[in-house]
This record gives structure tokens, sequence and C-alpha cells, in this order.
């Protein structure tokens, strides 16, 4: 309930300085935010290729006839 909460007063946060901050901030939270998906991602493909192994460029060349 208590991060419910913490969201929610962040939300609260964030539309009341929306329209006060500049363009460049917004972009360059906007920024930030995508790196931190990019993060995420980035660590969810190498557990699963812990998990389930890789596949070699060569293989990979093979099965697409290149």
């Amino acid at each position: 309930m208590e991060t419910i909460t913490a969201k929610q007063e962040l939300l609260q946060l964030i539309h009341a300085h929306l329209n006060t901050a500049h363009q460049t901030t917004l972009e360059k939270v906007l920024e930030l935010l995508e790196d931190e998906q990019d993060i995420r991602d980035a660590r969810v493909a190498i557990a699963d290729s812990r998990i389930n192994g890789t596949v070699s460029w060569e293989q990979v060349k093979q099965e697409n006839g290149l």
C-alpha cells in the first residue's frame, strides 16, 4: 500500500511541474527513462542467454541463407 501512495505522490508532483518545466528538461527526463528501459531490457536478455544459451553468428547466417 505504501508503494501505491508513493507512486501517487510522485505522479502528482510530476503533474504539478509538467507545465512549468522547460522543454529541454522534459526531453532529458524522457531520455533517462528510455535509458532505464534499455538497461532493463538488456538485463532480461542477458538472463535469458544464461538460461537458454546463445546462437552463434555463423548459425544465424546459415539458417538465413546468408
